[in-house]
């Protein structure tokens, strides 16, 4: 039990302030960050997109590598930014997967080198579960043995995927979701009606993240895509509108927007790149931009697959009378215009579009599953 000053310590640290909302990660971070601090060499942060521990991460960060230094606030400042030496922050480059060339120099090559001018090096690897055989292999290296200046943070939505003997070699740090109600009325204060905000925060499932993507114009667009592709399963319209198209035509702006993004920041760095290093960065940054988009679209897809399962899930719901469950708030009349198809057909829908969405980390055409899909859809919902 903390008393007396160590109490009011406590409860004004910067880090352990900001977790409020997450219990369970203020109670296991505190030892690291109250004095005297005892850091663990790795933690898996893991909870929804949104839900916080990328910023809990770099603050966690900032304040391990401020400790003992001559200018901690400087160090801080320079970590929260992205700018310290000593941090290294991962993010997979491969379309499904976090590459050997993601974490081998940048990680587990770093990690046994002392630290620039901070007394410890942190390392935070993004979506840990995307581990590739040979890149988990590796990592496991780094966790068993670790220098004792390393600290690594690995994140992820999906914890139950992250290799077990990674996930056993961490310390493990919960956070949650916001609450249904404070994100709908951030997404109403960017213009949204009530019930489209809700509807988005429902339809992203409790991701803040994608909450916000379906909240956007892009978002928008797609979700709407995504409908029209479900309904026409529906009335049996698949040939004759070919909805799938604007479902991957959503997809691909997305992807091509990230693609964008990628290629400016390569423009910025081979402006200050010596010429005898230009053509291996400009191949570098190339690479990066594609693989870039080819996740993002995937990304987008696989929220459009999501989109279209949920409202047959909302149709389904509404066939058993459990109103309160339907996600699509906005959509009551388009709802109760498709009510008909058993509730059974409907989870077997439902089924048939999860499975598709699973193919996708096969690297299978996109394209033709979504058509195949479709026609699968069809044949199904008719013969209700």
């Amino acid at each position: 039990m903390v008393v007396g000053e160590a109490a009011a310590d406590y409860d004004r640290h910067p880090v352990l302030a900001e977790l409020e909302r997450h219990p369970h990660a203020r109670a296991v971070l505190a030892p690291a960050l109250v004095a005297p601090p005892r850091p663990s060499h790795a933690y898996l942060f893991h909870g929804p997109g949104g839900s916080g521990k990328r910023a809990a991460a770099r603050a966690l960060a900032a304040q391990l590598l401020s400790e003992g230094v001559h200018d901690p606030d400087g160090a801080r400042r320079r970590a929260l930014a992205g700018a310290h030496p000593d941090l290294t922050w991962v993010q997979p480059s491969g379309a499904h997967e976090i590459l050997v060339s993601d974490i081998d120099g940048p990680v587990i090559a770093a990690a046994s080198r002392t630290p620039f001018e901070a007394r410890r090096r942190v390392f935070v690897v993004e979506r840990a579960d995307e581990l590739g055989d040979a890149a988990a292999n590796m990592m496991l290296k780094t966790l068993e043995e670790p220098a004792p200046f390393v600290h690594l943070i690995l994140l992820s939505e999906r914890p139950g995927e992250v290799l077990a003997t990674i996930r056993s070699r961490c310390q493990s740090v919960r956070f949650e979701a916001p609450a249904e109600a404070e994100v709908a009325a951030e997404l109403e204060r960017e213009g949204l009606t009530a019930q489209t905000a809700l509807a988005c925060v429902r339809l992203a499932l409790g991701d803040t993240d994608r909450a916000r993507q379906l909240a956007s114009a892009e978002g928008l667009s797609l979700r709407a895509a995504a409908e029209g592709a479900a309904r026409c399963a529906l009335a049996g319209e698949i040939d004759v509108r070919r909805p799938w198209g604007e479902v991957m035509s959503a997809a691909r702006a997305r992807g091509e927007a990230a693609e964008a993004r990628v290629e400016e920041a390569g423009r910025a760095e081979l402006e200050l790149t010596a010429s005898r290093d230009r053509k291996r960065v400009q191949g570098e940054w190339s690479e990066r931009a594609r693989r870039a988009r080819r996740r993002a679209q995937t990304a987008a897809l696989d929220l459009g697959l999501q989109v279209v399962s949920l409202w047959y899930s909302d149709l389904a719901a509404i066939a058993h009378g459990a109103h309160e469950l339907v996600r699509n708030q906005d959509r009551l009349a388009e709802l109760a215009h498709d009510a008909g198809p058993a509730p059974a057909r409907l989870l077997e829908a439902v089924e048939l579009v999860e499975e598709t969405r699973e193919r996708f980390t096969l690297n299978v055409s996109e394209e033709l599953a979504c058509e195949a899909l479709g026609l699968r859809l069809v044949r199904l919902l008719e013969a209700g």
